[in-house]
Parts: structure tokens; C-alpha cells; sequence
């Protein structure tokens, strides 16, 4: 076996036939599907999170602090550490859009600077989620978006230098994984870049 090209590794997309595919849960938010899927020399049976994606935003400010959102997520029963993000469920709306809303909702904010950083399955053995995620600079504020409700309604917002949510990230005090490719990546772009 040898060793593949690193300019050319990458996922690769498979279109199986979907013998049946059935609603199990209609929920708020997102979904649940049950497939039977033709694969190999059979079908399989998978059960996933039915989920319209989102968009995520490591906002870097002048003195290379990143905003960070505390808030409570029900599931891990914990107020966890997170980059503002959010779902594509505005129609017509692409990711960029989604993050510049959510940045404006979450904290806001508005950036004059836009620069893609990576998309991720989230959890590609359970959900079909994709996130989209940006780098956000020359911030500024743009005033109180909306009335926050639910888990947003008592968010807390830190700016914390860049190489100290790296440090949290690595030595596993900050488990998002949404925040950790984020900016983890968002520290290799601008190591690149000279910044």
C-alpha cells in the first residue's frame, strides 16, 4: 500500500441506492431517519439525526482574542465553552449569511473581514451535519440584535487570547468540537499568514 498524495486525499462521496427511507421523529429542530440502504453485496439498516447544517465563527479581534459564548446545553448537561454558530434554517440563506447572523444574534457584532476556514461532519456515524466555519476580524459592535430566550437567554461572553483557548483545547478543558477545529484552525490560518 502506498502512501496517497497529500494535494489529492480527501472524503470521498458515495451515492447508494436508498431502498426505503421513513420518518421516525419529527422534532423541532431537527429529525430523525431510518434508511435501508443497498451496500456491498446487501442493504443495512441506519438510523441518523436528520440535521440542515450550520455555520460557526471564530471572531479574532485586534489583539488576537477570540470571542467565546458560555451557555447551557441540555445533552451534556453543561454550560459549555463555544464559538457563536447556528442552524441554516433560514431559506435562501447561505453559510456565510447564517455566520454573519449569528455573530449579530449571539454577540452582537459585525465583521468587515470574511474568510472560510473549514467545513465538518460533526458526527458522521450519527447525524448528516455539516458545519461551516469562518474567520471573522475588524470587528464591530451593532448593537443589540434580538431578545435572547431559552439557553441564550443568560449567555456569557469572554475574549480570550488566541493561544490560550488553544491551550484549553489541547489540554482538554475546552471540548467543543466545534469550537476546537475552529480555532485550531483558525491558529494555523493566521501562523500561515504571517499574523
Amino acid at each position: 500500500m502506498t502512501d496517497p498524495d497529500p494535494t489529492t486525499l480527501r472524503d470521498e462521496p458515495v451515492d447508494p441506492e436508498v431502498v426505503s427511507s421513513e420518518l421516525v421523529y419529527s422534532g423541532r429542530v431537527w429529525d430523525v431517519r431510518s434508511d435501508t440502504v443497498r451496500y456491498g453485496d446487501g442493504e443495512i439498516v441506519r438510523q441518523y439525526v436528520d440535521h440542515p447544517g450550520a455555520a460557526a465563527v471564530v471572531a479574532v479581534d485586534a489583539q488576537d482574542r477570540v470571542l467565546l459564548i458560555q451557555q447551557y446545553r441540555h445533552p451534556i448537561r453543561h454550560r459549555d465553552w463555544e464559538i457563536p454558530a447556528g442552524l441554516l434554517d433560514v431559506a435562501g440563506e447561505d453559510p456565510l449569511q447564517a455566520a454573519q447572523r449569528e455573530l449579530a444574534e449571539e454577540a452582537d457584532l459585525a465583521a468587515q473581514d470574511w474568510d472560510p476556514l473549514v467545513s465538518v461532519f460533526t458526527t458522521p456515524g450519527g447525524n448528516d451535519e455539516v458545519v461551516h466555519l469562518f474567520l471573522a476580524r475588524r470587528l464591530a459592535p451593532v448593537g443589540t440584535a434580538h431578545a435572547r430566550e431559552e439557553e441564550e437567554a443568560d449567555i456569557r461572553t469572554e475574549w480570550v487570547p488566541l493561544d490560550d483557548v488553544v491551550t484549553g483545547v489541547l489540554h482538554g478543558r475546552l471540548r467543543n468540537g466545534i469550537l476546537a477545529v475552529g480555532v485550531l484552525a483558525a491558529a494555523e490560518r493566521l501562523r500561515r499568514s504571517g499574523h
